[in-house]
């Protein structure tokens, strides 16, 4: 659904999204030190005048965090994280605090294509991302606009940069809006050379008829069933099932929010391919990642 400090077998994968986890996933995450504001009134009106000027004069800023194999713990690639830098004083604003006015009142396709671009811009010019892979999260909206496509398409062009090294996520909640409009959408990432992940996968009722109906390359595991996993015999049951369907399809796995190393082990154990969140890796801004 970015530059790794490791080397990798392939070039790794950045992707764009915090525990605890808002339904926002594509651009949750959590920074170590940074200081996340809430302003208030983010809801309301006024809020909707504050996006459109962070739009205008790009103030958003992009944090990565890592996804890691669980095969040779080598970074695969990383997930880009959105913030607001808030005007002034420089604090960054929480995703679930300025996303929802932002799918209310008709910003977040203009939010989708601002990130979409700089993360493929990044990708031919950053030497940080050099060789590196990067998904991007986007809304329902993007998912139904039968221009985002060739949008993506034109990106990678004027960037000069792979295709397979864009991997753009679909939540389940963008795909309920209208299943159609995702197949072909998924269809279409699939078939420019990137790569498509089904991401928080179980968080909706109808989950499995996503992996008959929508074409993926990699699955998202749910966070819900994997923070508490060493405890939950249920949860264990759904990712060793999870794990295995995926694998017997083809494609790969990657579990988000694991906190701890016994989760990680637990993980290993049942071939989930990857791993991402505070065991393996925080959020780090772009320049963190050339140090």
């Amino acid at each position: 659904m970015g530059s790794s400090t490791g080397s990798n077998a392939t070039p790794p994968r950045i992707s764009i999204r915090t525990p605890p986890r808002p339904r926002h996933r594509r651009y949750r995450g959590g920074s170590p030190g940074a200081t996340l504001s809430s302003p208030a009134g983010l809801h309301g009106r006024p809020w909707v005048a504050r996006l459109r000027r962070a739009l205008e004069r790009d103030e958003f800023e992009l944090h990565f965090q890592p996804i890691v194999s669980l095969r040779d713990g080598t970074i695969s690639h990383h997930e880009a994280l959105l913030r607001l830098v808030e005007q002034p004083g420089g604090q960054l604003v929480a995703p679930g605090r300025f996303l929802p006015a932002a799918e209310r009142y008709g910003l977040i396709c203009e939010i989708d294509r601002l990130v979409l671009d700089r993360v493929i811009r990044l990708l031919g010019e950053e030497p940080a991302l050099e060789g590196a892979s990067v998904a991007v999260n986007v809304s329902a909206v993007s998912v139904t606009d039968p221009a985002m496509l060739a949008f993506i398409d034109g990106c990678l062009t004027r960037a000069g940069v792979d295709p397979g090294r864009l991997a753009v996520e679909v939540t389940e909640t963008a795909a309920i809006s209208d299943m159609e409009r995702a197949r072909v959408f998924c269809a279409g990432v699939l078939a420019l050379g990137c790569d498509l992940a089904l991401d928080d996968f179980g968080a909706g009722f109808g989950s499995f008829q996503y992996l008959k109906r929508l074409p993926f390359s990699h699955l998202k595991i749910d966070g819900d069933f994997i923070r508490n996993l060493p405890t939950s015999s249920t949860d264990q049951l759904v990712v060793r099932a999870l794990a295995r369907i995926v694998r017997g399809m083809g494609r790969e796995t990657i579990a988000e929010f694991v906190g701890d190393c016994a989760t990680l082990e637990m993980l290993r154990a049942y071939d989930v391919d990857f791993a991402q969140g505070f065991e393996v890796g925080h959020p780090q801004p772009l320049g963190a990642l050339a140090g």
